[in-house]
């Protein structure tokens, strides 16, 4: 396979992607990182203003590129899934299921088995639960982020594999 600049590697069959969604930061994770980057200039302000400001600068664009670095992709095909850097083929995906607010924080805390694949972030409420059916595979299930939740399980729950 030739080198591609993205920065992550490609579905093998793009032209039959039937979902994608990047897990970008929310509104109030950038709204966090100007703080931490504001709060730099109360830091540094003492030996000078110049430095206040700079290290602001400095910090704001290091987890700015620290957020975009880390920001994963679920991408459903024909033949696999793929959330972040892991693929599942589609031939061991079991069932799917949706879970929204208290029942996604259940997913994500008091029910999640210790064993699972997670894609995950913070910001993001509505979880996907994959459960596989590969009896060489100890991972019982993967649970991905996404704000759409309805449409990644309309994607997975569609056997075109």
């Amino acid at each position: 396979m030739p080198d591609s600049p993205s920065s992550g590697p490609a579905p093998r069959d793009s032209a039959a992607t039937l979902y994608s969604e990047k897990l970008w930061p929310s509104w109030w994770v950038w709204v966090v990182v100007v703080g931490i980057a504001g709060a730099c200039i109360l830091v540094l302000a003492p030996i000078s203003i110049a430095a206040g400001y700079t290290g602001a600068i400095l910090v704001f664009l290091v987890l700015f590129g620290i957020l975009i670095a880390t920001t994963p992709a679920v991408v459903v095909t024909r033949g696999e899934l793929r959330a972040g850097r892991a693929v599942l083929p589609r031939e061991f995906v079991a069932s799917v299921e949706a879970f929204l607010g208290d029942e996604a924080t259940a997913e994500r805390g008091t029910r999640l088995d210790g064993r699972a694949y997670l894609c995950m972030r913070g910001w993001i409420s509505p979880v996907v639960r994959v459960e596989l059916d590969d009896p060489e595979d100890p991972t019982p299930y993967w649970l991905v982020s996404t704000r759409r939740p309805a449409k990644l399980v309309e994607a997975l729950a569609g056997r075109q594999a």
